[in-house]
C-alpha cells in the first residue's frame, strides 16, 4: 500500500458524540439559543475533528505552495510564467500579502515549490522554499495531458509528505497558492467534476485578464477538457489531466491533515479545487475542510455546492495566497474561546426562559 492509499485509510468521519456534546454545551450557554450563529457552527466541527471539547487551535500553519501551468501559453493569463517564480520569491522576504496576514495571525508560514518553472535552487538550498518540485510546470492540457499519472500521485505524495512533518506541532492548518495560469486549471476541474458543459458559467478573469480575452481563455479550457476527457469519477484522473502541481500537493496537505485529525482552513478559487480532488480521493476528508470565504470567481459556487461548504464571510477577496485562509484564522481562535469561556445557565443563574 503506498502513501497516498495507506493516509486515505486513516481518514475517519468527524467524530458525532463530541458534535452532539459541543451542541449541548452550546445550548447550555447562558445567552438566547444559538445567537452566535455560524461561530457556534464552526465551534461544533472544531470539537467533532479534534474530539475535544476544547479544540485545541493556538499553533497555525499555513503552507503555501507555488507551481507553473502549461496553459499559459494558450494565451489565458496577461501575466507572464515568471511572475509565479518573482511573487515567491516575494514570499521568502516577507514582503508577500500572505506574509502579513499571517504574521497577524500568529501562523507559521511555510513555502514550497511544486512545479515552478525554472531554476530556484537559490531559495530551496537556503532553506526559504521547500523543494517538493515534480517537474518544471505542469504541460498544456490543450495539446495533452498536465501530467502523467505517476507525477499527478507524486504531487498528492508530496502534499501528504508536508502535512506529516508539521502535524506534531500543528494545531491548525491553513492553505495558499501561487501558479501564473491556475486559474484555468480550477475552472477544468471544477466543470468536470460538476458535469458542467457551458464552460462561461466557470471561467473568469483570474489574475486580471481583460474582458475582450475571456473566451480565449473558455475555448482553450474547452478543448482541453473536449481532448483529455477527464473521468469525473477518478479524482487522480481529473488532477493528471487538467490540474497543477501545487494543485495536488494541497490536496494532499488536506488529506495528510485529516490523517491526523487537524483542521484545514481552504483559501479561494484554486485551494477550493484541490479540496474537490481530495473529497474526490476521500469524501470523509470534506469533515475537516474550514471554508474561509467565498471567491469572487465564478466558478466558487460549483465548488461549494459539490462539498456542500458554507463560507465564514464574503469580502471580495479574489487575490489567493491563503489570504483568506489566514483572517478566517482569527474566526477560529473565537469560536473555541466562546464556547469554552461563556457561563452556563447554571453558572449564571440565568434561566433560558428569562432571556
Amino acid at each position: 500500500m503506498g502513501l497516498l492509499e495507506s493516509t486515505i485509510a486513516k481518514v475517519e468521519p468527524q467524530s458525532d458524540e463530541y458534535r452532539q456534546r459541543a451542541t449541548a454545551h452550546i445550548l447550555n450557554l447562558a445567552i438566547p439559543r444559538w445567537s452566535l450563529g455560524r461561530v457556534f457552527d464552526l465551534a461544533v466541527d472544531l470539537c467533532g475533528i479534534t474530539r475535544s471539547m476544547a479544540p485545541p487551535v493556538a499553533r497555525k500553519h499555513i503552507v503555501v505552495m507555488s507551481g507553473d501551468h502549461g496553459i499559459v501559453s494558450a494565451g489565458v493569463s496577461e501575466q507572464p510564467q515568471a511572475v509565479t517564480r518573482l511573487v515567491t520569491e516575494n514570499f521568502t522576504q516577507g514582503k508577500g500579502s500572505i506574509c502579513i496576514l499571517a504574521e497577524h495571525a500568529g501562523a507559521d508560514l511555510t513555502i514550497v515549490d511544486m512545479g515552478i518553472n525554472g531554476d530556484v535552487r537559490h531559495l530551496t538550498d537556503s532553506g526559504k522554499v521547500l523543494d517538493k518540485k515534480v517537474a518544471n510546470g505542469t504541460a498544456s492540457f490543450t495539446q495533452g495531458p498536465a501530467m502523467t499519472r505517476a507525477q499527478a500521485t507524486a504531487a498528492v505524495e508530496a502534499g501528504i509528505e508536508i502535512a506529516e512533518k508539521l502535524a506534531v506541532e500543528t494545531d491548525v492548518f491553513g492553505m495558499g497558492e501561487m501558479g501564473i495560469g491556475n486559474t484555468s486549471s480550477s475552472s477544468a476541474i471544477v466543470a468536470v467534476m460538476a458535469g458542467i458543459e457551458d464552460i462561461s458559467t466557470v471561467v473568469d478573469r483570474g489574475a486580471g485578464l481583460p474582458l475582450e480575452k475571456l473566451q480565449v481563455k473558455i475555448d482553450a479550457i474547452k478543448s482541453g477538457i473536449e481532448l483529455n476527457r477527464p473521468d469525473p469519477d477518478d479524482a487522480l484522473d481529473v488532477l493528471g489531466k487538467v490540474g497543477g502541481f501545487e494543485i495536488g500537493g494541497l490536496a494532499g496537505l488536506i488529506l495528510g491533515a485529516a490523517a491526523h485529525r487537524k483542521p484545514v482552513v481552504i483559501d479561494g478559487f484554486i485551494t477550493t479545487a484541490a479540496a474537490l480532488i481530495a473529497h474526490g480521493l476521500c469524501p470523509d476528508a470534506a469533515g475537516y475542510m474550514i471554508q474561509s470565504h467565498g471567491s469572487m470567481e465564478r466558478g466558487h459556487p460549483h465548488m461549494l455546492k459539490l462539498l456542500d461548504k458554507k463560507p465564514l464571510f464574503y469580502l471580495d477577496l479574489r487575490l489567493g495566497e491563503g489570504t483568506g485562509a489566514a483572517l478566517a484564522m482569527n474566526l477560529i481562535d473565537a469560536a473555541v474561546k466562546v464556547m469554552t469561556r461563556m457561563a452556563t445557565f447554571e453558572e449564571s443563574n440565568i434561566t433560558e426562559e428569562g432571556l
